[in-house]
């Protein structure tokens, strides 16, 4: 496998998919007499957006055969791949507004309904609530998952609405899109597959460009992180066979690692697996923008373990290596809203690093955070770690976003999980993002397998961050 460009590649893989799709769709829609409509005008002038509703409201025809159904869905597709943005952004608002619930006819159910006395009349009444209840589009866009690639289309559709959630009626659509494709990725249809070497080089570049905690930086960083010594899983859609919905990066280490340079190291030898007594978890991303609120992580982790414990029995701890990626930002709000954050002790530590013109410990702190490569200056580090640690302690145990959830997104992940604060790790991450995002700090979340559902259920039920003795007394210090 050669070195190449990686965004022009990732380039062309959209611009063949998105030819493949105009072929297929084309195809399809010809099936049928009677179904191909011609192609609108970029932007969906008014007279074109007259004959799109038209369209729309075809493919809502209870009496076409299937063929027919098929081919106009296929038609509809092929419209919205034909509009520049102004004309995509008109086509799904028509959608959005036209073909929401008939709230009169909600409403003549519902009286219906209260009025019904005998149980027949109840079950009827109910039914016809329920019909009222669902959307027309909804029942258009489930005639996409008959398409070629027609739940991917949906699934980057919703991506697009997601991005105008502040609009109420893109947000209603966005939402009628989540519960649909809620259904179709329910986990039992979601495949486990290990990805290796031997994968197709199209495969291989997704997780290059999907990677969302560190980056891959080209294809000998990919080949070292599915190395005999690590391990690559993702979870696959039937409907979406060439396209990971989440993976995880897993390295197979003795001890838990408190180092992601380490684990990333290109030129480190590769290590025996079956000697292996620990699994690290350092890299989880999700690959589709447009399924964000669907939630399958958490089982992609106990799927992995389990494939991992049956493959390397040798295995006995199993835990992440993260970032803390709401360290930095919490740090500055809380420092902004005055009060002392710092111990006596460690104020005393940082006035010697103070500028004239800094008013508080607090101040002098974030001033040095913000020097670049300040962590080289045994000094600096000296004086900023103890605060910091502990600062950070706190902020995974104590802070909330809201009561019963941990106010950093990866804490509240692991811990939804049945995971524990096992150790936090100074200097873990010392990259330009790594820097900017914690100081540099990550944590390492054990998930003992004993300990799992009592974990889970605490923090679900109470609230309660289960962590480690060393991190609870870093975190009472505060």
């Amino acid at each position: 496998m050669s070195e190449r460009s990686s965004v022009g590649f990732f380039d062309g893989v959209s611009d063949r998919t998105l030819g493949y799709l105009r072929r297929a769709w084309r195809e399809i829609a010809g099936s049928a007499r009677g179904v191909l409509t011609g192609i609108p005008r970029p932007d969906l002038p008014d007279d074109d957006a007259a004959r799109l509703r038209q369209q729309m409201r075809s493919c809502l025809d209870g009496q076409a055969s299937e063929v027919t159904a098929r081919a106009r869905a296929a038609d509809l597709g092929r419209t919205y791949l034909a509009l520049n943005a102004a004309g995509q952004e008109r086509f799904l608002r028509l959608l959005a507004e036209e073909f929401d619930i008939d709230h009169e006819a909600v409403a003549r159910a519902a009286a219906v309904l209260a009025a019904a006395e005998a149980p027949a009349e109840r079950d009827a009444a109910e039914r016809a609530m329920r019909v009222a209840l669902l959307p027309p589009r909804v029942t258009l866009l489930r005639q996409f998952n008959a398409l070629p690639e027609g739940v991917k289309f949906l699934v980057d559709r919703r991506a697009e609405l997601v991005a105008r959630r502040n609009d109420p009626a893109m947000r209603g659509l966005a939402e009628d899109l989540r519960d649909l494709l809620a259904d179709w990725f329910d986990i039992g249809f979601l495949e486990l597959k290990r990805i290796t070497w031997e994968a197709p080089a199209a495969l291989l570049e997704k997780l290059i460009k999907y990677e969302a905690v560190h980056e891959i930086r080209g294809w000998t960083d990919l080949k070292n992180r599915v190395e005999a010594d690590r391990r690559c899983f993702a979870f696959f859609h039937p409907r979406m066979p060439d396209e990971p919905l989440i993976f995880v990066e897993v390295a197979l280490v003795n001890g838990i690692a408190g180092d992601v340079r380490a684990l990333l190291d290109e030129n480190a030898p590769v290590s025996d697996p079956a000697a292996a007594d620990t699994a690290i978890f350092y890299s989880i991303s999700n690959c589709q923008n447009g399924l964000v609120g669907i939630s399958f992580g958490d089982f992609l982790i106990k799927r992995v373990v389990d494939a991992l414990t049956a493959e390397l029995p040798g295995l006995k701890t199993f835990a992440t290596l993260s970032p803390v990626p709401g360290f930095r930002d919490w740090l500055a709000g809380a420092a902004a809203k005055g009060g002392d954050l710092l111990l006596p002790a460690e104020a005393k530590l940082l006035t010697p690093l103070a500028e004239a013109t800094v008013a508080t410990p607090e101040e002098t702190l974030l001033r040095l955070l913000d020097m670049p490569g300040w962590y080289r200056e045994a000094a600096v580090a000296g004086a900023v770690k103890g605060p910091l640690m502990r600062l950070c302690a706190h902020y995974l145990v104590g802070e909330r976003s809201r009561p019963g959830r941990a106010l950093d997104p990866v804490a509240h992940f692991h811990l939804s999980n049945g995971a524990r604060v096992e150790q936090l790790n100074w200097l873990g991450d010392v990259s330009i993002k790594g820097m900017q995002q914690s100081a540099g700090i990550m944590v390492n979340y054990r998930y003992h397998l004993g300990d799992i559902e009592a974990n889970h259920e605490a923090y679900r039920g109470e609230g309660k961050v289960t962590a480690a003795p060393a991190v609870q007394a870093l975190a009472r210090d505060s």
